[in-house]
């Protein structure tokens, strides 16, 4: 008889997580939330090489590809603020990240409308009985070019 060890939570998230992300193990990686360095150093396990926690990711300035966001058992106020302060940490095509709470359809939406307003593109989503994610790339700001 094989019994079966439920997975570590940070595995449960991680997995669907990089699935969304699509990132590879070169790029460059930024985590947030309260389980940031848990899910750092499992990345690192992982072979991926440029990761940091918001921890210790230094000053914000453009510089990673893709950030992951664990904002399990918080509130989406809370979350509102740290995108805020986490958007400038991204390059400007750079792809978010966010892992949430089982939740309602409503709340989700919220979400999705928060992640829109601050220029966001959402690209996918996946639902599962632990939680659900978003993934959603930041719109490139390019100026536009001048007639002639």
């Amino acid at each position: 008889m094989t019994r079966s060890h439920p997975l570590p939570t940070g595995d449960r998230i991680l997995e669907p997580m990089i699935a969304l992300a699509r990132c590879s193990k070169q790029q460059r990686i930024v985590v947030a939330g309260s389980k940031s360095i848990e899910l750092t150093s499992e990345l690192n396990r992982r072979g991926f090489i440029h990761v940091a926690s918001t921890a210790n990711c230094g000053r914000a300035a453009g510089q990673y590809d893709v950030a992951l966001v664990d904002w399990r058992r918080r509130t989406f106020q809370a979350l509102e603020t740290t995108l805020d302060w986490l958007v400038d940490f991204l390059t400007p095509g750079g792809l978010l990240v966010v892992w949430v709470d089982p939740q309602k359809q409503a709340v989700r939406q919220d979400l999705y409308a928060g992640l829109e307003r601050r220029g966001f593109l959402i690209e996918d989503r996946a639902v599962h009985e632990f939680g659900s994610a978003v993934s959603a790339r930041r719109r490139e700001e390019r100026p536009m070019p001048k007639a002639a």
